[in-house]
């Protein structure tokens, strides 16, 4: 994990990280919670719980996406280092540098694609079709996880930059 300094934005960035994992991990309590009903009614009471696919799916995305940002902060993505002792300080620092950018620029294309598909179920009422759940606010989370991670990677990237550091 790549040590920021933890003044001013960075400790915001941080702690809207922690706001957001704190709301994922309430995500998976109610997962949790779904699923065992469900199939407590369905085995034992022969009743299923009628939509709890789209319960499930939609939850699972909000747990995803709002872990996103405090995953990358913390460090917690798998990593290989296979090459590590190769490639040696610059090829590192170049490597760092260069994961942070080709992410950066794939999740903001994710977060431009998720913001408007947030903006058109939004506009057009878009629901789930057995409950008919709003489907709008699952993209705002997937766009704000994402918006959050991006711009942790915009602050490793400066930090990254400005000092040479290496994870």
């Amino acid at each position: 994990m790549l040590e920021i300094t933890r003044s001013g934005p960075a400790r915001s960035i941080d702690r809207a990280a922690k706001v957001l994992s704190t709301l994922a991990g309430i995500s998976l309590l109610f997962l949790m919670a779904v699923i065992t009903i469900s199939v407590l009614a369905r085995y034992l009471f022969n009743s299923p719980v009628t939509g709890v696919d789209e319960i499930i799916q939609l939850t699972a995305v909000s747990v995803v996406m709002l872990a996103l940002p405090h995953a990358t902060l913390s460090g917690a993505h798998v990593r290989v280092d296979i090459f590590d002792q190769l490639l040696g300080r610059w090829g590192r620092l170049a490597g760092d540098v260069l994961a942070r950018c080709l992410s950066g620029f794939v999740l903001a294309i994710l977060a431009s694609r998720a913001w408007g598909k947030m903006l058109d179920a939004y506009e057009y009422e878009d629901t789930t079709n057995m409950l008919g759940l709003p489907i709008w606010p699952f993209y705002g989370i997937l766009a704000a996880g994402i918006g959050l991670c991006l711009v942790v990677y915009s602050v490793e990237l400066f930090s990254i930059l400005s000092r040479g550091e290496r994870e």
